[in-house]
């Protein structure tokens, strides 16, 4: 009996994943129509992912349970992280990510507009500024504190979906050209903070006068 119990739990908890992973697939194919994960019933998901709802329970206790598993299922199946570990990481994340949230840009507005998505994002911030300070330290260490949290409060700006969809929606860009643009900015920032200059610096040059009339 102990070498049978050996051989299929591995096969469990095989299944297991699978059935975790139809579920996930379910909510984000359903989030595709509906464009609201808060409009998607655990009833729609059991019937997408070909289970019964009760198996929806076993896996996860509650629907916001789920939800608080799908984002970081989420991000790992578009290739994006909000987690980056070097300089290099967050001045070209939003180059990397902005093209793939056009490819799932109902999932990724309501990470933003639905209830559930906020309160992922409120549930993720304690290890993102870790993160980000950690990747940004090389670049704002030696500025004084009333500048490096600008600095950093930039970046996280900058790389967001939040940033993405301004982009997209106020300054007409595809999300290719949003994450050229928000890298491009870290790029001007960070480059003006390790030369020792400051916005106020540039600000204060004197403009270039032309004999031109």
């Amino acid at each position: 009996m102990t070498n049978v119990r050996t051989y299929n739990s591995p096969l469990r908890a095989e299944r297991a994943r699978e059935t975790r992973e139809a579920i996930l697939s379910a909510l984000f194919e359903l989030m595709d129509s509906a464009g609201a994960v808060d409009d998607v019933s655990t009833e729609a998901i059991a019937q997408k992912a070909g289970v019964q709802r009760r198996t929806i329970f076993r896996h996860f206790a509650t629907k916001d349970d789920m939800l608080a598993a799908f984002w970081p299922w989420l991000n790992a199946r578009i290739g994006t992280s909000a987690t980056p570990m070097t300089l290099k990481e967050v001045v070209d994340g939003p180059r990397r990510a902005f093209p793939q949230f056009d490819m799932h840009e109902p999932a990724i507005r309501a990470s933003l507009h639905s209830k559930a998505g906020r309160e992922m994002r409120i549930g993720t911030v304690a290890a993102r500024r870790a993160h980000f300070a950690r990747a940004l330290a090389p670049a704002i260490a030696s500025l004084p504190a009333s500048e490096a949290w600008k600095v950093e409060a930039l970046a996280h700006l900058l790389f967001s979906a939040s940033a993405w969809e301004v982009l997209k929606d106020y300054g007409g860009l595809t999300g290719a050209q949003a994450g050229e643009a928000a890298s491009w900015a870290l790029e001007v920032i960070l480059s003006a903070v390790t030369s020792g200059r400051t916005p106020a610096d540039v600000a204060s040059q004197p403009k270039e006068t032309s004999d031109e009339v």
